[in-house]
């Protein structure tokens, strides 16, 4: 299993943090692990909507996301299961000030037999997590 969290602070009012996190499509505009993202099921944010995501790289996949939980403005969780691997990805708002901070924790296991090489997903998880949380404090303004 890998884990990686990052918070960033906004100037952005909980509401308007929530709303920009929870509309999955935007991915791409801050994690560069993503190329593409379409909502295939729902309409807009929200329980149950389903979104593919297209994992940029040299060989591209793309991964199935459903909002499994969603408490506007304070709290979202996503899912995807591959053969292969399991993400599970959650956005959390919390007040400060006349901003907030947005909590990005995600957590990444490899199934099957590949789930003796979790060790070393860490690693990559640390380096892919670490591009991602540069583009939220840059698309978020980081106060």
């Amino acid at each position: 299993m890998a884990r990686y969290v990052t918070s960033v602070p906004t100037a952005l009012a909980p509401d308007a943090a929530f709303a920009f996190m929870a509309d999955v499509t935007r991915f791409s505009t801050w994690d560069p692990g993503v190329a593409t993202s379409v909502q295939v099921r729902g309409d807009g944010p929200g329980s149950k909507a389903e979104y593919d995501l297209t994992i940029a790289g040299s060989r591209p996949m793309v991964m199935r996301y459903v909002v499994e939980e969603f408490d506007a403005p304070r709290r979202m969780k996503m899912t995807s299961q591959t053969r292969w691997l399991r993400s599970v990805d959650e956005i959390r708002v919390q007040p400060h000030g006349t901003g907030s901070y947005v909590t990005y924790d995600a957590v990444l296991t490899m199934r099957g037999p590949l789930g003796l090489l979790d060790p070393l997903l860490g690693l990559a998880f640390k380096r892919i997590g670490d591009r991602a949380a540069a583009g939220l404090r840059r698309v978020l303004g980081e106060t």
